[in-house]
């Protein structure tokens, strides 16, 4: 079946109504019609339903049955992305949220090759990968819908990681320090943080270091901005379950 989201606001009684682009794909994508049986998504909630109704403004469907979700990982992580060139980041996303990544924080580091000057081109964007990571979280069946936050530079992410734990920085210079040496102990939130496409600087590490970021070796060979994050992220996925057969 099909996946869509939607918020709590929009489930009245036994009937769920859903709005925005999802009519258009629905009805000219999809071709679906009424009786036709969807999933919908909310706070981690799934609802089976049939569609009653098509209008210009919604659709309407009803509930069959609703049960909890079951297909988010056990552990959250958030990733928080050097900003890459391109597509990058586009495919970043998508691959994250298929791998089980909860959110998500897009960050211009002093190497960031991108450089967004004109605010609507920033807010465009977000919304362009907003709209990347709804896609994929139907297509991979999410129970959550990861959000993208909005972008912010260096020093901005440093003031939000004060005082969380859990920071692991990968980085081509350690040659110490495993990944699997941090995941020892059992965790439920890991931030795992990304290098853009230059890589970091030094005063950037050592800013991490001061606020507990682990830094880390992923081994011998030098991984690319948009492998790293996904290569990390199924690392923690597995170590702690992430991965398993849902019983």
């Amino acid at each position: 079946m099909h996946r869509f989201f939607v918020n709590s606001n929009q489930i009245e009684n036994n009937t769920i109504k859903i709005i925005g682009k999802d009519i258009k794909h629905i009805k000219d994508v999809l071709r679906l019609n009424p009786k036709d049986k969807i999933e919908i998504v909310s706070n981690e909630h799934i609802y089976v339903s049939e569609i009653l109704s098509f209008n210009s403004n919604c659709i309407v469907a009803n509930i069959i049955e609703d049960f909890p979700g079951k297909n988010e990982a056990p552990i959250d992580i958030i990733l928080y992305q050097g900003i890459a060139k391109g597509d990058k980041m586009d495919y970043i996303i998508q691959k994250a949220v298929e791998v089980g990544v909860k959110e998500f924080y897009p960050i211009i580091m002093n190497r960031t090759i991108v450089k967004f000057k004109d605010k609507r081109k920033e807010e465009n964007r977000l919304k362009r990968w907003q709209s990347i990571s709804e896609e994929a979280a139907k297509q991979s069946k999410r129970d959550i819908l990861p959000r993208v936050n909005n972008i912010m530079d260096f020093n901005q992410m440093i003031d939000i990681l004060k005082g969380e734990k859990n920071i692991i920085v990968p980085y081509e210079e350690e040659k110490a320090l495993g990944l699997k040496e941090v995941l020892k102990n059992n965790k439920d939130k890991i931030h795992i943080i990304i290098g853009p496409e230059g890589g970091y600087e030094k005063y950037e590490i050592e800013a991490l270091k001061e606020i507990g970021g682990q830094i880390v070796t992923l081994g011998p060979r030098i991984l690319r901005t948009e492998t790293a994050g996904l290569v990390v992220s199924s690392i923690v996925l597995y170590e702690f379950g992430g991965l398993e057969m849902i019983r």
